[in-house]
């Protein structure tokens, strides 16, 4: 387990970082209701309009394109980001966007996304789950599975010859990686699973963790809100599509694990970290210390965000030059 996280020293309170306060002072100024007050479609709606103030363009790409993948409940929209026209065969990367099960969608996370596959220099997929309260759990896992299941099967279908899956997302699709790494494990696709990377994710919703109070509000995500996702949701928190730590960890892929410090949600990200590592799977850990829930699509609102998306895609980049190497080893002992 790699912690590699330099902690400034405080002792009048949680450290936050100069322009993750000006964010935050600037958010309490302005009037208005909060998530947890309206109804769904309005939060959504608010959800989707902050995007362009707050996170940078989705910029220049070589492939942008929508897809449709079949799914036992319909179509899911989804959407295939490639920083290259044509490549090498490789892994893809499967994204799930964040937003507690109820809101967000492709074009929330599309600059995060278009910026992933910059990075990594890897296609991106980005998934468009059904979500609460219209679709509650378990729609949610079931359409990431599919989804996956898909890609790993069809490949061609992206114009794409791939090798693997890289499963990650954000938040509550932080969540949707753990348990779809979970279910391919059980029952493997097409293409093996080499590395889960979530972001910020909800690993535990069987218990309160200490972070859940200590920034309950005052931090963008409130514990009013995440009650209002988990009302619209409901989750079955002993089942591990609900609650992944409800499952077994042993025989994960390798993960890449980021949280925020100043995040109600912080200390179930740590604790599945810390879980894994008991599992014997390999963890590279990472803290966005002094920043919060959501910096991956706050890099306009929040501009330290850049450095701490660039430092976890570059755990990523590693995690996967090593898994695929691995698994190309293991291929040619046959």
């Amino acid at each position: 387990m790699t912690d590699t996280i330099d902690r400034p020293a405080t002792t009048t309170g949680p450290y936050v970082r100069p322009d993750v306060r000006g964010f935050l002072d600037y958010l309490a100024s302005v009037p208005g209701p909060k998530t947890h007050e309206l109804d769904a479609a309005t939060a959504r709606q608010m959800y989707y309009a902050m995007k362009d103030v707050a996170d940078l363009p989705v910029g220049d790409l070589a492939v942008i394109r929508d897809l449709t993948i079949p799914g036992t409940a319909g179509a899911i929209k989804a959407r295939l980001f490639d920083v290259r026209e044509t490549r090498a065969p490789g892994p893809i990367v499967v994204f799930y966007h964040g937003g507690g099960f109820v809101i967000g969608d492709i074009d929330t996370h599309a600059s995060f996304t278009a910026e992933m596959s910059r990075q990594l220099d890897l296609p991106v997929v980005s998934i468009d789950y059904r979500l609460a309260p219209e679709a509650r759990w378990p729609a949610a896992p079931e359409d990431c599975e599919t989804a996956a299941r898909w890609i790993a099967a069809n490949p061609g279908e992206l114009g794409r010859t791939a090798t693997s899956l890289v499963l990650s997302g954000d938040s509550a699709g932080g969540t949707l990686t753990i348990t779809t790494a979970m279910a391919l494990r059980d029952d493997p696709a097409a293409l093996p699973v080499i590395v889960q990377a979530p972001i910020y994710p909800a690993a535990d919703m069987s218990r309160e963790y200490p972070s859940f109070n200590d920034f309950a509000d005052g931090y963008l995500l409130t514990r009013d809100t995440m009650i209002w996702f988990a009302d619209h949701y409901q989750p079955d928190a002993t089942h591990f599509r609900g609650s992944p730590m409800a499952g077994d960890l042993v025989g994960l892929p390798p993960a890449v694990i980021v949280t925020a410090s100043l995040d109600p949600i912080r200390d179930q990200g740590r604790a599945y970290a810390a879980a894994l590592v008991l599992a014997g799977v390999p963890v590279t850990f990472r803290e966005a210390v002094g920043n919060v829930h959501g910096f991956i699509t706050l890099r306009q609102a929040i501009p330290s965000s850049a450095g701490d998306v660039a430092a976890y895609l570059a755990a990523v980049k590693d995690a996967i030059v090593e898994a695929e190497g691995a698994r190309v080893m293991r291929q040619a002992a046959g």
